[in-house]
C-alpha cells in the first residue's frame, strides 16, 4: 500500500476536569459511563489520569485560570461529527462546564 493509499482515521482528544468548580473532586464513577461508551464506539481508548494536565486560560476579566485536567484519547474509524458534538454537550452537563474541549485531528496509522 502506497502511503497516499494509507486509511485515516481521526484522533478524538476530550479534556475532562478533575474537579467540579467548588473544587470537588469527580470520582471514577464520573467518568466509568463515558468511558464505557466511547470504548464501545472506537474499540478502546487511552486515558492520561495519572499525570493530569494542567490548563490554563484568560477569564472574561483575563486573569489566569487554571484547571486540572485528564485527557481521553480515541480512534475513531467512522467518524460522525453530531454523535461527538451530542457528547460534548453531554459532558458539559455532567461535569457542569460552559464549555468541554473536544479536538479531533485527522490521523494515519502506520
Amino acid at each position: 500500500m502506497m502511503a497516499d493509499d494509507a486509511p485515516t482515521s481521526r484522533l478524538v482528544q476530550i479534556l475532562l476536569p478533575l474537579a467540579d468548580n467548588e473544587g470537588r473532586p469527580f470520582t471514577e464513577a464520573d467518568y466509568a459511563p463515558f468511558m464505557d461508551e466511547i470504548t464501545r464506539r472506537c474499540g478502546g481508548l487511552t486515558a492520561h489520569v495519572r499525570a493530569p494536565a494542567a490548563g490554563v486560560w484568560a477569564d472574561g476579566e483575563g486573569e489566569p485560570t487554571r484547571d486540572d485536567v485528564v485527557l481521553i484519547e480515541a480512534m475513531d474509524d467512522g467518524y460522525d461529527r453530531d454523535y461527538w458534538a451530542g457528547l460534548r454537550g453531554r459532558l458539559e452537563d455532567r461535569f457542569r462546564q460552559e464549555d468541554v474541549v473536544i479536538r479531533v485531528l485527522a490521523m494515519e496509522r502506520v
